[in-house]
């Protein structure tokens, strides 16, 4: 999905050909250039998610200057964070044809757009267009290039990397918060969007720096680690299996396309060739058909891959424990996100803006995930932990915590509760990690697509929901409720599918050893 043969390396080759010569690792795989990566990626996290994070300041100003209620305000900022997200797979389209570093870059210019025009609003639903959708398709097509290609350039220290890269959105969400804060006390929300959107050109910096490996380094990376996944829990590694046995795209269309449009493009220069005695502007047509004709090519290669990718016989979709991962994806997100959106309005409600205007219970959320990140990172990275129970009980601590916040009403109890929802999210840096472990390395892109686009869809819904629940019953406690309880239904189907994978094969054994 994301990205082309020079940027995920799709292997249309044996693999055991490949494992039997000795293997030379890049310099650049764990180390060298993978750092820069891991920069870019931070700095990614802190721009897109961390600004997106303290979207709450501004909501707070959209509230007081268009005077319209709270669910459709709140779909201002859900627009911006669910569409960064749910655009996931069909960014991939963009991918395969520019790959990564230029889609990235182009992504930074149209998120810094949206954020300007945004400064020109006249009433909500010009910020739809312009914040929701504009903005969210930029940050979109910076963010999934940047979690890719951490994956990408990192086998050993993968939980590690990621977690190093993610924690710019609690970097971000923290010094956002205060920088928007001070931008629209100083300058006025207008002002201060305007200013935002100079800052995101620094995004096109960051795409600059994703430079792709070569297929080569990707299937050396990918034979090396397949060396070592005996290690990895063996429901993971059956859901795997069940992927790669569905069978490898077929390399014969894709040649036969290639070798029609070469004798297209042959033509084109032999038209261009016989041309040049005749007038300029006969040359200039032909030059532009000739480029018209390379377009097409690059379009046609690049959707053949996206295609192959979701509806070919490798689907990702015939996978149950990847699927109730998708399940779980489309009920977590929410509750992440209606207490960076909705907090500020609940702090107001309890009188307790003195005290929050010290210091900010979004920014303690966003201090502490910064330090979940990386802990829980680097201890499922240890042989001896799995990453998928660190995963789940950071789960299980997160619904507890979203459940448990509607019943503090003090300052002290709301930011301790609030320090934990920080600490227990710090899961989001696993998430490619589970991912990757649950389709293999080559299925990395597409799925990690897939259950972005479902969190898309989740932090979409979640923030219009808790503020249409707050319109009709004046308080924000069902919504924390209902959300909790969508999100502990997500948990449960991540833990009986495990088990039903396991099942399976002692119930196939069983009938053989019947017959």
């Amino acid at each position: 999905m994301y990205a082309s043969r020079e940027d995920i390396g799709y292997d249309f080759g044996d693999d055991s050909k490949v494992g039997s010569k000795p293997i030379k690792p890049n310099p650049n795989i764990d180390g060298g250039w993978a750092w820069m990566i891991v920069l870019s990626s931070f700095l990614v996290h802190i721009l897109i998610m961390g600004s997106q994070m303290a979207l709450g300041i501004l909501n707070m100003e959209w509230l007081e200057e268009f005077n319209q209620s709270r669910g459709l305000t709140a779909w201002v900022s859900s627009l911006s964070m669910g569409i960064t997200l749910i655009v996931g797979p069909f960014i991939g389209l963009f991918i395969s044809m520019c790959g990564c570093r230029k889609t990235a870059i182009i992504g930074g210019i149209l998120n810094a757009l949206g954020w300007i025009l945004s400064a020109y609003a006249s009433n909500v639903h010009y910020l739809f267009l312009t914040f929701g959708v504009t903005a969210g398709v930029g940050s979109g097509m910076v963010y999934l290039p940047a979690v890719v290609m951490v994956g990408q350039y990192f086998q050993k220290r993968r939980a590690l990397a990621q977690g190093l890269s993610t924690t710019g959105t609690g970097f971000g969400a923290f010094l956002m918060t205060a920088l928007l804060k001070y931008l629209c006390t100083e300058f006025g929300w207008r002002n201060a969007m305007f200013i935002q959107g100079a800052i995101s050109l620094n995004l096109c910096v960051c795409g600059a720096l994703m430079r792709p490996l070569s297929s080569k380094d990707i299937s050396e990376k990918y034979v090396v680690r397949s060396n070592s996944e005996d290690n990895q829990a063996k429901a993971l590694s059956h859901s795997a299996e069940t992927i790669k046995s569905n069978g490898v795209l077929s390399e014969e269309p894709e040649k036969k396309e290639e070798a029609t449009n070469e004798e297209v493009l042959d033509s084109v220069q032999h038209i261009e060739m016989g041309g040049k005695s005749k007038s300029g502007r006969k040359m200039y047509g032909l030059r532009i058909l000739k480029t018209v004709s390379q377009l097409t090519v690059t379009v046609r290669k690049g959707f053949a891959i996206w295609y192959s990718s979701y509806f070919g016989a490798a689907s990702l979709f015939t996978n149950r424990v990847f699927m109730a991962f998708v399940i779980w994806a489309l009920f977590a997100y929410s509750s992440f996100v209606i207490p960076f959106i909705h907090l500020p309005e609940i702090v107001k409600q309890y009188n307790l803006s003195s005290q929050n205007n010290i210091f900010p219970l979004t920014s303690i959320i966003a201090i502490v995930h910064i330090f979940g990140k990386v802990i829980l990172g680097i201890i499922s990275d240890l042989p001896c932990i799995s990453t998928w129970n660190v995963f789940l009980m950071a789960n299980f601590t997160l619904v507890t915590c979203i459940l448990t916040l509607p019943l503090m009403q003090t300052y002290v109890s709301l930011a301790v509760v609030c320090a934990l929802i920080g600490f227990s999210s710090g899961y989001f840096s696993l998430m490619p990690v589970v991912t990757e472990d649950l389709v293999g390395t080559e299925h990395l892109a597409n799925a990690y697509g897939i259950i972005i686009c479902a969190n898309g869809i989740s932090a979409l819904l979640g923030p219009p929901f808790a503020g249409w629940i707050y319109d009709i019953t004046h308080k924000y406690d069902f919504s924390f409720y209902i959300s909790g309880l969508l999100y502990m239904v997500g948990i449960i189907f991540l833990l009986i599918q495990p088990c039903i994978q396991k099942k399976q094969p002692r119930e196939k054994s069983t009938e053989e050893a019947q017959v």
